[in-house]
């Protein structure tokens, strides 16, 4: 009886770990810089021509 405890504690300790470790992935954000998110924008059709040119222009005049 006692066998089964040393084999049973190391295996709950490493499930643990594998389930923390995977929704801990799950919670990271993807972060995108600026362009990036101004590409999406234009290419989904939420800015027209005229905005996209605009504050493309703003952002380069920022770095």
């Amino acid at each position: 009886m006692m066998m089964w405890w040393w084999i049973l504690i190391p295996v709950v300790l490493v499930l643990g770990l594998f389930l923390y470790n995977g929704r801990n992935r799950q919670n990271t954000v993807k972060r995108e810089n600026p362009m990036g998110i101004l590409d999406n924008r234009f290419a989904k059709g939420e800015i027209s021509k005229e905005e996209y040119e605009e504050q493309k222009r703003m952002l380069n005049t920022k770095n």
